[in-house]
């Protein structure tokens, strides 16, 4: 296979792009900076897009290797043909690979593999031919040989039969027909067992549904349903479908064997070739099912992590609870924690006037902005003081509820200790909440992703295939947005391309001891951080008022040259760069034309269009342009929700069939993905994502169950 030609076409890459891409990726290039810094060897192509073809040439490599070893195992047995080699040739998959060397596979101890043991391989070419005129108890009759154990006529054929349906069932191309046969035609069966718990499965007590056609969702609910026990799993297919096309392709009508082979068929069918492709099938379902569940994951992810920050602000960050009290932490608009207490205004203490008492004065000690209440236990209860304390104190005070889901993982991680040795674990996480709320992207970095809550059975997935996908959005949110090389935590900047958790932890030292970074070029007096690893880390770190204005932008070190040329050009300079004086070079580029200013400064377009994006604006934040978290002032309750009634919301998780959305009343409501839109949509992500804010209406309200049903189809956006 030409691995080049196979990548240039699925992608639609010319073929010295993606030649390009490999040898960079080969080269220990991380995504991150071929995506950014590399753009005119490959086109442009965006970090995911990049990570696609990284998972697709890891896969073909895989292939070819395994090909290899199949073509090097069927030598040693001495059975390789032209007619193989083809086969391995236009083999397109692992799949049709392993089917191929099925027949040649060391197997265990089998039926058939007796039978051969035996002697009867020369019977069961007879039977197979279907051309002998001879009686078939006769021939077997003559293989009788007592030593062997074959004691029968009888047992020759039971032998020679077991061969042959070994032979039909290792038949690649015969398996690949019936695995479209399975897949375009069985149907999933569950039947509800009797267990304790089983209820959350009553939708599946009688059910049924095609192969083809089921979601991924309802896939990953009957696996789990099965590993719990609670329900019972089948493919079910009309084998005439199957034996008809095996017949077809083994039969020879009239011969004095057809009877003898289609019991054989019928025995090969039922035994060994439904069993294991049914096992396939089941396999390849969860397999779509988990990466539909893993993309999920991702899409939501990214938008979360690059939420807004709240800038300039001091917040306290407010961890509700009962029993061990409501837990409080003030940070200032760096982060730093200026004061913690705990108050105990919710049940079984209810003392709502003491509590209010501390927090108005802490709330006019530290000039507290906004209040980041976390939205688990106790939180509607918290809610209530919260409102009753804004009304209170002298000052603009807002609230926001903030998700907590892995607050309590990071409280109690090493990390957590390491950073708040001082503090009890729950005021770590009233620390962690209000962090949240003013960086969501530094804070929320701190916990493993799989605890964030915007996905699906995330504990159900192959665990080291989650990670790897959540990683790589991680890693390409982080370097997207950069990082301040004198403020980042040793978490943010092991994220950053070329770097290590390592090497972020001696940047943090290197940094403490000349107390900040004055430019890029002291990265590369960090112990274990080399040239390759300076290359793809420095235009992802910023240094704000440090000695070059450049190193606060994601122009990368390598083409500071250029981008001197392209000031000198138009007359500019670094100070211009500083006091923001920029606004007219990206028309002054055009109206000279790009191709020729990128010749001129000796650049490529794509790296021109964003060195002028960068210089016009230094230390930009893309995460500026994403709507702003919802502040509240006043509480609405979920018995104060109508039916049509219009409210604003903001997404809080996306899934196969439909989206959460948190109105501000504790209890997220659904819109189904049939009230996503007036034109149809395949997927909710095709038109929602996870801290989009919409105005919703409310469909219904089931108090007792909490249950709030919404649309958004012609319900008027701003």
């Amino acid at each position: 296979m030409d691995i080049v030609k196979t990548l240039s076409k699925e992608f639609e890459l010319k073929e010295e792009y993606a030649q390009n891409i490999i040898n960079l990726l080969d080269e220990g290039c991380t995504i991150p900076f071929i995506a950014r810094y590399r753009k005119e060897m490959h086109g442009s192509c965006d970090d995911q897009i990049l990570r696609e073809f990284a998972d697709r040439l890891n896969y073909l490599r895989n292939l070819e290797k395994r090909k290899q070893e199949v073509e090097n195992s069927i030598k040693e047995q001495e059975k390789w043909t032209d007619e193989l080699e083809e086969k391995l040739k236009n083999a397109k998959t692992l799949t049709e690979v392993e089917d191929i060397y099925r027949p040649y596979k060391p197997k265990r101890k089998t039926r058939a593999s007796v039978a051969i043991a035996k002697g009867l391989e020369p019977l069961a070419d007879i039977i197979q031919a279907q051309v002998t005129t001879d009686d078939i108890m006769v021939l077997a009759n003559t293989y009788v040989n007592e030593e062997k154990e074959v004691n029968s006529a009888e047992d020759a054929l039971a032998g020679a039969k077991d061969i042959v349906a070994e032979r039909i069932s290792d038949d690649s191309e015969l398996r690949k027909v019936l695995r479209e046969i399975i897949f375009n035609n069985a149907e999933i069966s569950t039947t509800l067992l009797e267990k304790e718990g089983n209820e959350v499965y009553e939708m599946y007590k009688e059910h049924k549904e095609p192969v083809k056609s089921i979601p991924s969702h309802r896939v990953l609910a009957i696996n789990r349903g099965e590993n719990e026990e609670c329900l019972k799993v089948e493919i079910m297919l009309d084998e005439k479908l199957a034996l008809d096309e095996i017949e077809k392709t083994y039969i020879i009508e009239n011969s004095t064997t057809e009877d003898i082979m289609k019991d054989i068929i019928a025995d090969s069918y039922k035994r060994l070739l439904f069993p294991s492709l049914e096992n396939e099938c089941r396999s390849n379902l969860t397999d779509n099912a988990n990466e539909q569940a893993i993309k999920m994951f991702e899409v939501n992810l990214r938008p979360l992590l690059l939420q807004s920050p709240l800038k300039n602000n001091v917040i306290m960050g407010f961890d509700p609870g009962y029993r061990m009290g409501c837990k409080v932490a003030i940070i200032n608009d760096h982060g730093d924690v200026l004061d913690t207490t705990v108050v105990y205004p919710t049940p079984p203490f209810n003392k709502t006037e003491e509590s209010l008492l501390k927090l108005k004065a802490l709330v006019e000690k530290d000039k507290v902005d906004i209040v980041a209440v976390g939205n688990g236990t106790a939180s509607k209860e918290s809610e209530i003081f919260i409102c009753e304390l804004i009304k209170q104190v002298n000052r603009p005070l807002n609230y926001a509820m903030v998700n907590e889901a892995g607050a309590s993982v990071y409280s109690a991680s090493k990390l957590g200790a390491e950073e708040f040795p001082d503090f009890d674990v729950n005021l770590r996480s009233a620390v962690s909440i209000a962090r949240r709320l003013q960086d969501p992207l530094a804070e929320l970095i701190k916990i493993d992703v799989k605890s964030i809550g915007v996905g699906q059975y995330q504990h159900d997935m192959p665990q080291n295939r989650l990670t790897e996908v959540l990683t790589g959005v991680v890693e390409d949110c982080v370097n997207s947005v950069g990082v301040d090389l004198n403020t980042a935590s040793p978490s943010l900047l092991s994220y950053v391309s070329g770097l290590n958790g390592t090497i972020a932890k001696n940047i943090c030292e290197y940094r403490k001891e000349i107390k900040n970074f004055t430019n890029r070029e002291q990265l590369l007096n960090v112990k274990k951080l080399g040239p390759k690893a300076y290359e793809q880390c420095a235009g992802f770190l910023r240094i704000v008022g440090g000695d070059n204005v450049l190193d606060n932008t994601a122009v990368h070190p390598e083409s500071y040259e250029s981008a001197e040329k392209l000031l000198k050009l138009f007359s500019l300079s670094d100070d211009d760069v500083k006091d923001n004086n920029l606004e007219t070079l990206s028309s002054l580029v055009k109206l000279k034309g790009e191709e020729k200013v990128a010749k001129e400064i000796g650049v490529g377009v794509p790296t021109l269009v964003d060195m002028v994006k960068e210089l016009t604006k230094p230390g930009r934040d893309i995460r500026e342009d994403m709507p702003k978290p919802v502040l509240r002032a006043e509480l609405l309750s979920l018995e104060d929700l109508k039916e049509g009634m219009v409210i604003r919301g903001t997404v809080r998780n996306v899934i196969d069939f439909g989206a959460f959305v948190d109105i501000g009343v504790h209890q997220d409501g659904l819109v189904h993905i049939s009230q996503i839109s007036n034109k149809y949509i395949k997927h909710p992500s095709e038109e929602l994502k996870v801290g989009q804010q919409l105005n919703v209406k409310v469909l219904s309200v089931d108090v007792q169950k909490k249950r709030i049903q919404l649309t958004i189809k012609d319900c008027p956006q701003d």
